[in-house]
């Protein structure tokens, strides 16, 4: 009895003594944070510090993510061409298509799941409507990769559909900047 109630007292001492010295710290901490310039540049400095590596970090994994949907991308082109024959085009859209649904669900295979709905994007008529369609019904991490293939190697419809927008753009400030132009004569 006597060596079990001298254990507890023990124990219990122990636990007083812990949390007083815990609640010491967290007052001496926070008066320290209160009151010291200098602790608060160096809390400020260390936060400014982690912030930079996290970033750091997040960009070194960014570049690896594309390097390897780059390199994904170029064995699964040279492995399976996209067909320049039109009359395979819908084929080759369809089987795509019906691929990367089927990928998409299986955990572990968006890349390749990625990599069918870009093929069946190369060969769309309509690239913009069918990215509004994968961004809606694709799962996020499948439409990301999606779009990291584009801009690592966008598919000739889709640099005609960008260079389309940029002609217009560039159109629109020509008509824009002659307007401007007729106004001044009128005035």
């Amino acid at each position: 009895m006597s060596q079990s109630s001298t254990f507890s007292r023990v124990l219990t001492a122990t636990g007083v003594l812990a949390a007083v010295s815990l609640t010491g710290y967290a007052i001496f901490f926070d008066h320290k944070r209160r009151n010291s310039p200098e602790f608060r540049k160096h809390l400020k400095s260390k936060s400014k510090k982690q912030a930079a590596l996290e970033k750091k970090q997040k960009e070194e994994a960014k570049q690896v993510k594309l390097q390897k949907v780059s390199e994904f991308l170029a064995k699964e082109l040279a492995a399976n061409p996209t067909p320049t024959d039109p009359s395979r085009r819908e084929e080759t859209f369809t089987t795509n298509v019906e691929q990367g649904e089927r990928l998409s669900i299986v955990s572990g295979k968006e890349l390749d799941a990625a990599a069918k709905f870009y093929k069946a994007l190369s060969v769309y008529p309509n690239p913009a409507d069918l990215l509004g369609i994968y961004q809606r019904s694709v799962p996020e991490t499948v439409y990301e990769y999606v779009v990291m293939m584009i801009a690592i190697l966008p598919p000739s419809n889709i640099s005609t559909f960008l260079s389309g927008a940029t002609e217009q753009v560039q159109a629109a400030q020509a008509e824009s900047a002659t307007m401007a132009q007729a106004n001044e004569i009128d005035e």
